[in-house]
């Protein structure tokens, strides 16, 4: 009996070609800034309660802070909102109630731009107002510095991304790729070969916001994730005088002799 040597012709598995450097980038980097992330909060809250603070510096300057403060805020928030949107919610949920992938991908772009373009306008305000008035740069911080160079890099390649990609060029349809792996980070199965053949500004985006997540505990963000809940059910504070004859006697003016 004659055996025959049988050749494979089934090509190597995605998994099995993916580099080193894209299971570092796209595996291990993600589970670090998670690790980092939640263990940097819980230091900075067991340790460090007093510091959790906006360090707020309206005292110092008001007039530019009421005009950065509230389009830089607002921005972000739709910016974030349509990161949850898009990274975690899947397609086929938008497209099972109605609405198309390209409506979809419409409304985002066109709203991404403007939410961005808001946040970058924003920011840049507060960056000057933080340079040029004296008492607010001098309250500035080291952390507060790394903070608005990471914050603005973010901003800067996520609209460039959608610029180049959706305006500039054909379009890029990143529900298809990168949604999928940010998802399946979050449900320990990283699948690092979606990632491999995204377009650089987007890979940019996405290393440059995880290093914004490594920083985030460790300056003013993390007033992002508080809110004053403890004031609705805190106790009055009652303030009384140690002077007893308080109210029995019409107070003296500033310049009238007062007997000892």
């Amino acid at each position: 009996m004659i055996r025959g040597t049988v050749v494979s012709t089934v090509a190597p598995s995605t998994e099995q070609s993916t580099g080193v450097v894209d299971v570092l980038l796209w595996v291990a980097l993600p589970y670090v800034t998670i690790a980092v992330f939640v263990l940097g909060h819980y230091w900075r809250y067991r340790y460090d309660k007093f510091g959790w603070t906006t360090r707020s510096s309206q005292l110092y300057e008001s007039r530019l802070l009421r005009i950065g403060s509230p389009l830089f805020h607002f921005g972000i928030l739709l910016v974030l909102l349509g990161h949850v949107g898009g990274l975690v919610i899947p397609d086929r949920w938008t497209e099972a109630i109605g609405v198309s992938e390209h409506a979809y991908h419409v409304t985002a772009v066109a709203l991404g731009t403007v939410a961005g373009f808001c946040t970058l306008a924003g920011l840049a305000i507060l960056i000057y107002r933080r340079r040029t008035v004296g008492p607010v740069f001098s309250a500035t911080t080291r952390n507060d510095k790394l903070m608005y160079a990471v914050l603005t890099l973010v901003i800067v390649l996520g609209l460039a991304a959608t610029v180049a990609a959706n305006i500039v060029g054909g379009g890029y349809n990143y529900r298809e790729t990168v949604s999928p792996w940010f998802r399946s980070v979050f449900s320990l199965r990283p699948d690092p070969h979606l990632m491999a053949d995204v377009p650089i500004l987007f890979q940019l985006h996405a290393l440059s916001a995880l290093l914004l997540f490594c920083v985030w505990p460790f300056t003013r963000l993390v007033h992002m994730l508080t809110a004053p809940v403890g004031y609705l059910t805190r106790p009055y504070i009652v303030y009384r005088s140690r002077d007893e004859r308080l109210g029995t006697r019409a107070p003296h003016r500033g310049w009238e002799h007062r007997p000892g």
